[in-house]
């Protein structure tokens, strides 16, 4: 199993940067083949609860590698089918429970945005209140604030992200699809 440092280190390197939002398929096979292993022992929940109580209370680099093992790297990994999300209430309580003891405060400007990833993820719109709010407070930038507003009008308009449906076998309402067919912004 991959270290939370091991996780980091490959998720802030030069090369995982260029490919954050705008994913390969050759970029999604290298996460599987080397990352994949250490996530699904994460995300398990037999044995969930000793690795992830001991990466929470290592500090908040090791708090904030759970956090993306369990919310970006599935997006990953998973692309396009039903697992991409599978793991979002995980990861979302582990960046609730990091939050709340103001530990994403002491992590860089560049690695805080990846703790309110997962709000931003949730089909839930207090969670995309509280990105938003989140966002705002405790970032610099305001790209990461742009897009938790877009998220959460989404979530706002239709109670869920439409883009989500065909991979997790939803019914489109036709609202939806002429959102979907206008462009609408997918998360």
């Amino acid at each position: 199993m991959k270290t939370a440092a091991d996780i980091l280190a490959f998720w802030f390197s030069p090369e995982a940067k260029k490919h954050w939002f705008k994913s390969t398929d050759a970029f999604d096979a290298h996460i599987r083949q080397n990352l994949e292993m250490t996530a699904m022992s994460l995300a398990a929940d037999q044995a969930r609860v000793s690795t992830v109580h001991a990466w929470e209370t290592q500090g908040p680099d090791a708090h904030l590698a759970l956090i993306i093992a369990l919310d970006q790297l599935p997006r990953n990994m998973y692309r396009a089918t039903p697992a991409a999300f599978a793991w979002d209430e995980k990861a979302l309580a582990a960046a609730k429970r990091m939050v709340a003891l103001k530990a994403d405060l002491k992590l860089t400007q560049e690695q805080r945005p990846f703790v309110y990833m997962p709000y931003m993820h949730s089909e839930n719109l207090a969670d995309q209140e509280a990105c938003v709010t989140l966002c705002d407070a405790r970032l610099v930038e305001e790209g990461t604030l742009k897009f938790a507003k877009i998220h959460r009008d989404v979530i706002a308009r239709f109670g869920r992200f439409p883009h989500r449906n065909k991979f997790i076998r939803r019914e489109t309402t036709p609202e939806e699809q002429a959102f979907l067919d206008s462009g609408g912004f997918s998360a």
